[in-house]
Formats: structure tokens, sequence, C-alpha cells
């Protein structure tokens, strides 16, 4: 029979005592609902089907992050983009919550506040991506196998079409003069090369060959190595960067370093609308109109 108890002017405590089972206890808000927990968990220990729900009761979402980025975010491929999808996640005021107690609607309101901000769709989705995972592993791996994974159950959002932005009149002028020495070469390789921010941040000299005029990419998105030709302008970038090289990555920034800066350069030239994905589409297009 459980016993339940107030605790000051505005909580009840529900303790359940049963043999074969460890202690269970609740706090609640009202009588009403530590009576209803209780009953519920009850008939869970008379079924034989109860799981014990301290630890996913005890753990907050902030908590379990940081440790998913201790345990697991170091076998990724691309870890520093995990840790940085999780820093944003564990800076949310929900992340103060314990891991039971986040509910679909929860999540539904996080969709809706990352949209309010600007952020695409498929933004949003590597961040519930990440929540789900993480869900999965404490049932899983961390003994919480009460644990309901509310990102399962929400809808995710749509991924926009593709995007045409391009750079218009003297845009491309105002964005290099808006930029710091070192990033302005890394602007104007992606302008000249067409590659992902994530390949130009992983260029090491080992995979520059000046005389060939090429660089290899030894994975990329799509897990595959390819190899990028390089135009006269962009065999001069990296020419300049040679003769100051002091490690081997030839530009020496991470991925979100590169779009903080692209954000910082942008804001400070009154551009607006434009992110460094757009540069790729941007390269293309002036390589198709070369022919």
């Amino acid at each position: 029979m459980a016993s339940i108890r107030k605790r000051g002017d505005l909580q009840w405590e529900a303790r359940i005592r049963r043999k074969g089972y460890p202690v269970t206890c609740k706090t609640f808000n009202t009588k009403a609902d530590a009576e209803k927990w209780s009953r519920d968990v009850e008939g869970e220990m008379d079924r034989g089907i109860f799981v014990s729900r301290v630890e996913a009761e005890n753990t907050t979402l902030k908590e379990a992050l940081g440790r998913f980025v201790t345990e697991y975010v170091p076998r990724y491929k691309h870890p520093e983009v995990q840790r940085y999808t999780a820093g944003g996640l564990m800076r949310r005021k929900f992340s103060s919550r314990f891991l039971a107690a986040i509910r679909v609607k929860d999540i539904a309101e996080y969709i809706q506040e990352r949209e309010n901000e600007g952020m695409s769709g498929n933004t949003i989705r590597l961040d519930l991506a990440l929540m789900s995972r993480l869900y999965n592993i404490a049932r899983t791996s961390w003994g919480m196998e009460s644990l309901v994974n509310p990102v399962q159950r929400v809808p995710r959002p749509k991924i926009n079409t593709g995007r045409t932005r391009r750079l218009e009149g003297d845009e491309e002028e105002r964005l290099l003069n808006a930029c710091s020495d070192t990033f302005r070469h890394i602007v104007k390789f992606a302008v000249e090369t067409a590659m992902r921010r994530c390949e130009i941040a992983s260029i090491e000299w080992r995979y520059v060959d000046l005389k060939k005029r090429i660089v290899y990419l030894p994975t990329t998105k799509n897990n595959e190595e390819r190899i990028v030709p390089l135009s006269p302008s962009a065999i001069h970038i990296l020419q300049e960067l040679e003769n100051s090289r002091t490690n081997e990555s030839v530009f020496g920034v991470s991925p979100e370093a590169v779009t903080h800066a692209f954000i910082k350069a942008c804001k400070k030239a009154g551009i607006e609308d434009l992110t460094f994905h757009d540069l790729r589409h941007e390269a293309t297009s002036r390589l198709f109109e070369k022919h």
C-alpha cells in the first residue's frame, strides 16, 4: 500500500514499499496526482511488468546530453557537429527538466520555437535526431527501460525546397570587405571550388597537389571520396596560405567556426538571407555560365 504525505504547502510525496521491489517514490503538486501515480505503479507491480523509473525521473536532459557527449559523440565521424548540436540543446530552458517529464507537447513547442528563430527544417531535424538517439540510448544502455521517447511521436518539420539564392549586385564586394583576412580566403575559396563548409574545414596539406591542381577529399557528405579541380584563383589562395602554414590543416577552422564567421560578416555587410551554403550554388552557377 502506498503512503502519501504532504510536504510543505504545495507538494505531496507518494512512497511505495513492496517486497521484491526497490522503494519507489515521487513528488507531485496535488494529492490526486500522487494517488493516481501510486495506483498505476502498484498495478504494474501486481501484473509483474513494473520497471523502476527512478533514474529516468532523476536525470535531466542536460545531464543526459553531457553523458552522451562524453561517451558516444567521440564515435561519430564528425564529433564537432554533434557537440555543437548538443551544446545548443543544453542551453535550452527545457534541458533542466527530467527525461521522464519531457512530453510530446514539449518537443512540439521546441520545434515551433526553432522555426520562429528562422531555423531550417533540416537543422531542426538534426536536433531532433540527436534527442531521439539520446532517449534510445538511455533506454537500452543506461538502465532507463521505462523511458518513453517523445521525439518519435512528433511530426518532423518539412524540409524546404532547394534555395536559389545567389550573390547580387555589390554583395560579393561588401561581403569580402566585411571578412577578416583569414576568413576572406575561405569565402573566396568556396566560390572558386563549390566545396561545402565541412569539406573546406577538413582540408589538410597532404591532400593538396598544386602541380596537378587538385584537392583530394577522402570523405564527403555522401561518405565517398572525390577529387576537386582547382581554378587559378583557388591555387593562388592556397599558395598564399602555404607560405605561412603552421600546421597540417589548410584553413585551421571548424565547420561551426565557418558558419559563425559568415553570419558575422553578413551582418556587418548588411546582407540578408544569405548562407555559406549559398556560395556553393553561386560557384556551380558560375561554372555553368562559363560553358
